[in-house]
């Protein structure tokens, strides 16, 4: 297979601002000869992240973005090894720390204010400097999460870890799905330690470049970090005004080091004054789906948090429409993570009507689950992936949704090639089916659905015998009465998935 059918060109980005493409050779917009190793949930994450950065020393860099960021969070669940400690130790250890946290909302609207503040305190009370990024869209936010490590001295050693994983509460999950002991307020129907499914990737090799130059561009932008004047107020106050300090020159990418090319996709909102790098915002994220959906032919896998929006549902059902063959299959959450009578209703309108057009789009071919662990407890699915006939696959901070593809910051890593997106939906289907060996392809949509019907028929009559391997389940859709949809679809459209494109181009639908 050739990248070229699958990534976009400097062009199809959509982004001449950047210089995010310019830095490649002979034209391309993304780099060969990476080493691309997924990891499954964040117990797996942070025990890599935590053996990272325990390695890194004086004059080391250490680049990390983040939506929330929980400094007691304890990556291996013993002391000492908690968010903060790791970052502080390490600048005072003379690595240069440098941090880009979103400004999160208030805590009363269940966001994390407090605790990111907590986490740049901590770390600048180190000896590194982490800022509170507000320079988003109104009601917007900053949802990438990556972290980028740099060894002047060992560049073997330089890795990124790029996907949807927070370095907060509730995370620390794995396989086994008994939840994290440090939980997150969530719907009740998740369970005092809420179970969490979830990916991050290790990247190695001359993409790490790339994810550096991300971190770059947003940290060089010379705009305030917020233009609210009750914000400036308050960090006066506070003595926070920081200044951010030059970064140090950009070292030469990590040598090739495997066989996965790998492209960066991103969203950038169109905002007042602009971003230096995306004046008119980015949308390549979507525009990274479009081109790979209209390539689709026999399968497409998706786990998210979220799946809905017209913008989504029409590409899906374009490429089902395209290819007679095409089955779409999807593993999402249960329920919204908040069960509040205003927050609930307007996700599973939303997300009622996308899996309804799709089923009429292709009739049979379309199949949505839900996961459970083996105590009966649903999980929570907050992977964004996305494998498209075992050639091209995606991960990152995006969700299927208008928000995530026009409106926030997001970041994810497309691979193309098939050994590595073959690996990574077998990975997943073993861990929801229960199951060893490897998942062939077309066997992938009617195992599901085996494994799904068999799981629910011994739910309805568990006194039958054993419970059968396997936690998928038909996603529980509960209806909504038609006075619900009247007042949650408007809610949904304006505050829960805004439009993030410059007026020219949602007047044309285009991304």
């Amino acid at each position: 297979m050739d990248p070229v059918d699958w990534f976009l060109s400097p062009g199809e980005r959509g982004n001449p601002s950047t210089r995010l493409d310019r830095r490649h050779v002979a034209g391309r917009a993304w780099t060969e000869g990476n080493l691309v190793t997924p990891l499954v949930h964040g117990a797996a994450y942070f025990g890599a992240l935590l053996e990272a950065v325990s390695r890194m020393g004086p004059g080391d860099l250490l680049l990390f973005v983040d939506w929330r960021g929980d400094p007691d969070e304890r990556l291996t669940g013993t002391g000492g090894s908690e968010v903060g400690t790791l970052l502080a130790d390490a600048a005072r250890r003379g690595v240069d720390v440098r941090g880009l946290v979103w400004r999160s909302h208030w805590d009363r609207l269940s966001f994390s204010a407090g605790e990111n503040r907590h986490l740049e305190e901590d770390v600048n009370a180190a000896g590194g400097e982490c800022v509170l990024d507000m320079r988003v869209r109104t009601g917007g936010s900053h949802h990438q999460k990556f972290v980028v490590l740099r060894h002047p001295d060992r560049p073997h050693l330089d890795v990124a870890f790029v996907g949807g994983i927070d370095l907060c509460h509730s995370r620390r999950d794995d396989a086994g799905h008994a939840g994290d002991p440090q939980r997150q307020s969530m719907a009740a129907v998740y369970g005092p330690r809420p179970p969490w499914h979830d990916i991050q990737l290790a990247i190695r090799g001359p993409a790490v470049g790339d994810v550096e130059t991300v971190f770059r561009e947003r940290w060089e932008d010379p705009q305030a970090l917020s233009r609210s004047p009750a914000r400036w107020a308050g960090d006066t106050l506070r003595h926070d005004r920081p200044h951010r300090r030059p970064l140090p020159l950009q070292l030469p990418d990590p040598q090739p080091c495997g066989p996965h090319p790998v492209q960066l996709l991103r969203t950038y909102g169109r905002r007042l004054g602009g971003y230096p790098f995306a004046p008119r915002g980015e949308r390549s994220v979507a525009r990274g789906y479009a081109k790979a959906l209209a390539r689709a032919r026999r399968l497409v896998y998706i786990e998210d948090q979220y799946l809905w929006s017209a913008e989504v549902c029409s590409l899906l059902c374009g490429a089902l429409r395209r290819s007679p063959e095409l089955r779409v299959v999807a593993v999402l959450p249960h329920q919204p993570d908040q069960d509040g009578p205003v927050s609930r209703p307007p996700n599973l309108v939303s997300r009622a009507r996308l899996v309804k057009e799709l089923n009429a789009a292709g009739p049979g071919r379309v199949a949505v689950y839900g996961v459970e662990n083996p105590h009966g407890t649903p999980v929570y699915v907050h992977a964004k992936v996305c494998v498209i006939d075992d050639e091209w696959a995606s991960v990152g901070s995006d969700n299927f949704n208008r928000r995530s593809w026009t409106h926030d910051s997001e970041l994810s890593a497309a691979v193309a090639h098939p050994g590595y997106a073959r690996a990574l939906r077998q990975q997943l289907a073993r861990e929801h089916l229960d199951a060893d060996g490897d998942l062939a392809l077309d066997d992938h949509f009617t195992a599901f659905a085996e494994s799904a019907a068999a799981l629910e028929a011994w739910r309805q009559q568990p006194s039958a015998g054993p419970r059968p391997p396997g936690r998928l389940r038909p996603l529980d859709s509960p209806d909504q009465s038609r006075l619900t949809r009247l007042w949650a679809t408007p809610l949904y459209r304006v505050v829960y998935d805004p439009d993030g494109r410059p007026l020219d181009l949602r007047l044309r639908r285009s991304m």
